[in-house]
């Protein structure tokens, strides 16, 4: 009977160290519910009690995960974020526009330069709101 005990313990290790792979705290939250599991059958609680306490922790803990900020992650629009765009907020000087769209050069090389919404042609520099693939979307640098 020993043994039972220690699979809710081993359960619960393998899902730790699991979500250390992962990141997202969801395998943590049930590794809890486990861990909740292994405490009923040391109390000497009978096995579908065992399963329900393991569950209903799981559940609880899952729930409360999801509500928090850490749960509730928003995915970022790579193209505008500076944590993974270092060249956004970078000035860009432009010679000539065609029609919102024009090249410049820009770290020792030819871009492709678009006009962001709402912008006008009349600067000369420009900082950059945006990558979109080789594209850089630009705004009047004031």
């Amino acid at each position: 009977m020993a043994l039972n005990g220690l699979i809710w313990w081993i359960a619960a290790g393998v899902l730790i160290v699991t979500e250390l792979f992962t990141g997202t705290f969801y395998l943590l939250m049930i590794a809890l519910g486990l861990l909740a599991g292994g405490i009923a059958f040391a109390v000497g609680l009978e096995l579908h009690v065992q399963l329900g306490v393991a569950a209903l922790v799981a559940l609880v803990a899952v729930v409360l995960l999801r509500r928090s900020r850490f749960g509730s992650w928003k995915r970022r629009d790579a193209s505008r974020d500076t944590a993974v765009n270092l060249d956004i907020g970078a000035t860009v000087e432009v010679a000539q526009w065609h029609d919102r769209r024009a090249r410049a050069m820009y770290r020792g090389a030819e871009w492709d330069v678009e006009l962001a919404p709402g912008e006008s042609e009349g600067a000369r520099l420009y900082c950059i709101t945006a990558l979109e693939g080789s594209r850089l979307v630009v705004a009047a640098k004031r």
